[in-house]
């Protein structure tokens, strides 16, 4: 018994390093597609604009710009990752989890430029959680959910630490799948404490949000963190909404602090907060809501 379960644990951790391969390509393209997706409504928009407001129909007004050339393909999958100093291609054997950032001693094969060491931590972090959930709960429908749960997590805790944004390509389809989890038993938390997490998990932030809006006149967090509590709520139910924010907030104020005094905040003085969501959820899933509050409780000698 105890070695099938390291046989499934083993099996995950390999799965774990491969997601975490692809997790670095969606950390880096997805706020950049959303970028260029933006870039293409507002000029959507201006262009209906003109169009409505009969820019160059009447006689000797100049003409109309001359459409832009359609832009590269730019995805998940296309174009094929390249070195961005030198433009090398990378190949299979370069982009081997872990092991190809050791081969290549962490530079790029074509240039020699230093390849940050975030790539295999991203890819050691998901392989991690992956073994820790198939150990867990072996190879099971449960261990495949939260496998996913893990790697929306770690994707999102990077990209809002790079770029503030919470996408919701990833907050929401991982707020459905919670609800999902209840309804076909794949976690513990029945549909109604799912269904209820979800919704309190929402509202609970946006009136934080708004409180501190009115209050001072500024955003305090994005729609982005309301949308990943409500995730949260999903995947643990209501009763570990508590504990989860406690956690998150407690050790973004610690970050945050640290991060002053360092002079490292960035422009405006603000740490997002989803990141610190995010491995409050993880760490939920590791020890358990009970255990987590408890841990509070006792660091705080309550």
């Amino acid at each position: 018994m105890l070695e099938e379960a390291w046989v499934a644990a083993g099996l995950a951790g390999v799965l774990g390093l491969l997601v975490g391969s692809f997790l670095n390509v969606v950390i880096h393209r997805l706020p950049q597609m959303m970028e260029r997706q933006w870039a293409a409504e507002v000029a959507q928009y201006a262009q209906d604009a003109r169009a409505a407001e009969g820019v160059g129909a009447t006689a000797g007004a100049a003409p109309p710009p001359a459409p832009e050339a359609p832009a590269e393909r730019f995805n998940l999958s296309t174009p094929r990752s390249r070195c961005p100093s030198c433009g090398h291609l990378i190949r299979w054997h370069e982009n081997i989890p872990v092991l190809s950032y050791l081969f290549l001693k962490g530079r790029c094969k074509g240039c020699g430029t230093r390849i940050s060491p975030r790539y295999p931590a991203v890819e050691l972090l998901t392989g991690a959680l992956f073994l820790f959930c198939g150990h867990r709960w072996g190879l099971t429908a449960t261990a495949a959910a939260w496998c996913g749960f893990s790697a929306a997590l770690v994707a999102l805790a990077f990209i809002d630490w790079d770029t503030t944004l919470l996408p919701d390509d990833i907050t929401l389809p991982l707020l459905w799948a919670g609800l999902l989890a209840a309804v076909l038993r794949w976690t513990e938390v029945p549909v109604q404490s799912a269904v209820i997490g979800a919704a309190a998990g929402y509202l609970a932030l946006w009136s934080v949000y708004w409180a501190f809006k009115l209050a001072t006149g500024k955003e305090g967090m994005g729609y982005g963190d309301f949308k990943l509590f409500a995730a949260l709520g999903a995947w643990f139910g209501w009763e570990a909404l508590v504990p989860v924010i406690l956690m998150a907030s407690v050790i973004g104020a610690l970050v945050g602090i640290g991060m002053k005094f360092a002079s490292s905040l960035r422009e405006g003085l603000y740490v997002p907060f989803g990141p610190f969501l995010a491995g409050a959820g993880l760490t939920a899933m590791i020890a358990g809501p009970a255990r987590v509050m408890q841990t509070l409780l006792g660091s705080l000698g309550l």
